[in-house]
């Protein structure tokens, strides 16, 4: 078998890995689209009274779901010994910037019909948890833009402490959870627990090279 074919095996597998991972990423837009049809046709069968309310919060929930699934790939890579996994940390992220900006143009858009103004007097003070909610995003934008290889090989070391970013980032989205729950702090507390883990496995690994360094 020529050195040709041993190269393609492995493209095709990692090609192959990739087109399942968007898949699987996309399938919550995917049933999010049903339930909108179901909601169309039949009124209140899917979303009840309040349909807006659940749109917006159902992309929230995703976005924080994909925020702490990006920030877990490095930890699992190291865990389950697979440091190629980190190759689809790029693809976490840009979903979960994705959900995000979904979320917010939910938000901006089902409550307050993109009127700038109401939305500005949310942002500066009447709800903290959208002011919280606003610099998570914007904190996105850049590690978004400079996501490709290209960008990475400009900023080199720069590109590193940039995506840093997303530890500010995760902070934020659990603030901004924790400001907007109601009746019960359970999810809240979950994704603080978990960030709390990854940042912690982080921490914990960066001492261990520093110790083995010296």
């Amino acid at each position: 078998m020529s050195q040709g074919a041993h190269r393609a095996k492995p493209d095709l597998r990692w090609a192959a890995a990739k087109v399942l991972l968007f898949v699987v990423l996309a399938l919550p837009l995917g049933l999010l689209a049903y339930d909108l049809y179901r909601e169309i046709v039949t009124p209140g069968s899917v979303f009840g009274p309040d349909p807006e309310s659940e749109v917006v919060r159902y992309l929230g929930e995703w976005a924080i779901r994909m925020l702490m699934a990006t920030l877990a790939v490095s930890p699992a890579s190291r865990l389950f010994k697979r440091p190629h996994w980190v190759r689809f940390r790029r693809m976490f992220g840009l979903f979960a910037f994705a959900y995000v900006v979904m979320h917010f143009v939910g938000y901006w858009g089902l409550f307050w019909q993109f009127d700038p103004s109401a939305f500005v007097n949310d942002f500066v003070g009447k709800r903290p948890y959208i002011t919280v909610g606003m610099a998570a995003l914007v904190c996105l934008i850049p590690l978004a833009a400079t996501s490709t290889r290209g960008w990475q090989r400009r900023l080199r070391r720069n590109w590193r402490r940039l995506h840093r970013l997303v530890y500010v980032i995760g902070v934020l989205a659990c603030i901004h959870l924790w400001w907007l729950s109601k009746g019960g702090y359970g999810e809240a507390v979950a994704y603080s627990a978990i960030l709390a883990v990854l940042l912690g496995e982080r921490i914990v690994h960066r001492v261990r090279i520093q110790r083995s360094a010296r």
